[in-house]
């Protein structure tokens, strides 16, 4: 059965039946984008395969004013996204909330909340739920314990990044988020420097549960090279960047420490705002004829850009846990990665790859030739990825659900 009914009781939830989770997210994919928020939807899917958890999902997206549309081209693809669908056997929702700009931030959460909250009644008339599984903080997490507690459920939000480590500079939404968590029944972490921020946000570090992603190891695994490398038209060393083009992503400093890596080219996977700069970029430099922006690519067809590269270069200024760093290496491809947030969880090894020295084009060059000078061993580093299945995160979450649900949520460590 694909779905069923939650008792009234939280003492029934037990392994007789599974537990009845709504998962509620932005960041989920769909028709349109079919890779956005891939990661959030990862981990559901590893979750339900366990057989101990039963999941709806309700991921609302913007809505906007047709007049609009033309000022604010990227959300226009919104508009197509059906209002329900189902994706690997498992049902979405989308309820529309209103894009308001310059407040946008500020009444985000309400706006959410007052947008889901017809699907989560609905949800709740039709075999109801044990608890709300939110994902990002600000505003997903707080708009979820609204709702949590206008229906009197539990809530468990995920910090994932940008959430933790960012919105909270700003005061309305760092004080919006102490509230939530406080209200919220547990609270996981991909990383261990996301703990550390909220702890640092005034949150008890025994309510924060460390759950890191895993990495599909069936579907990112090392393939031909030659092959690989043959269909991209490569033909010397390659580095490979991969993400959304925008600022704090750092694609710009390692096109330009490309300028000092005359042996080697470059490819960037992704789309986003700066695609025009960092293109102009790299004819400034000198160095367009060694860099090829590849667009945005399905998740599926990533594995074979792995493979042909030989090194994943991360330069982001902020990440939780980033998934492009195990994806490479479970490809066997190591990584050069800035020393930043939960970076350094990852990269504990020689095989997986380096760490930058510090976050500039030159601390990214000399870090990328450490890793070529030392020589690469492929197979090392994919045996070193396979550490990171999703079984352990799969079993945090079963036992963070069962303890919010068995009234023990203040014991979680």
């Amino acid at each position: 059965m694909f779905w069923q009914p939650a008792s009234t009781k939280s003492s029934d939830v037990s392994a007789t039946r599974p537990i009845g989770i709504v998962t509620f997210t932005t960041l989920f994919p769909n028709t349109v984008q079919p890779i956005h928020g891939i990661f959030v939807e990862s981990r559901l899917r590893h979750l339900l395969a366990s057989g101990r958890v039963a999941a709806r999902v309700v991921a609302p997206v913007p809505w906007f004013p047709r007049f609009l549309r033309k000022v604010l081209p990227g959300y226009a693809p919104y508009a197509d996204v059906p209002p329900l669908e189902r994706r690997h056997e498992t049902t979405i929702f989308h309820p529309r909330f209103p894009v308001v700009p310059k407040l946008g931030m500020t009444v985000a959460p309400a706006l959410l909340f007052a947008s889901a909250l017809r699907a989560f009644r609905r949800l709740q008339s039709d075999g109801d739920f044990d608890l709300i599984d939110a994902h990002y903080f600000y505003p997903d997490g707080v708009a979820a314990v609204m709702v949590g507690k206008l229906l009197r459920k539990p809530v468990v939000i995920t910090a994932r990044g940008t959430d933790v480590n960012l919105i909270p500079q700003h005061l309305l939404p760092r004080s919006m988020i102490r509230w939530a968590a406080r209200e919220a029944a547990g609270i996981i972490a991909v990383s261990q420097a996301l703990k550390d921020a909220l702890i640092s946000l005034g949150i008890p570090g025994q309510k924060v549960r460390v759950l890191r992603n895993g990495v599909d190891l069936k579907l990112f695994h090392p393939m031909d090279r030659s092959t690989a490398r043959g269909r991209l038209g490569l033909s010397g060393p390659t580095l490979l960047s991969v993400g959304h083009l925008i600022e704090r992503k750092g694609h710009d400093l390692v096109i330009t420490a490309l300028a000092g890596l005359p042996q080697l080219s470059l490819l960037i996977v992704g789309e986003g705002p700066q695609r025009s700069a960092l293109e102009a970029l790299a004819v400034s430099l000198g160095v367009d004829h060694r860099v090829r922006f590849l667009g945005r690519i399905a998740h599926e067809r990533l594995p074979e850009v792995y493979s042909a590269a030989d090194a994943l270069v991360l330069a982001s200024s902020r990440e939780g846990w980033p998934n492009v760093l195990l994806e490479a290496m479970a490809c066997g491809t190591p990584v050069v990665a800035s020393n930043v947030w939960g970076n350094p969880e990852v990269i504990v090894r020689p095989e997986a790859g380096e760490l930058t020295l510090d976050r500039t084009s030159a601390g990214i060059a000399v870090a990328v030739e450490r890793l070529l000078r030392r020589g690469i061993d492929r197979i090392a580093t994919r045996q070193y990825a396979e550490k990171f299945g999703w079984e352990e995160t799969t079993g945090g979450q079963i036992q963070v659900f069962s303890e919010v649900l068995g009234g023990s949520a203040k014991c979680l460590v």
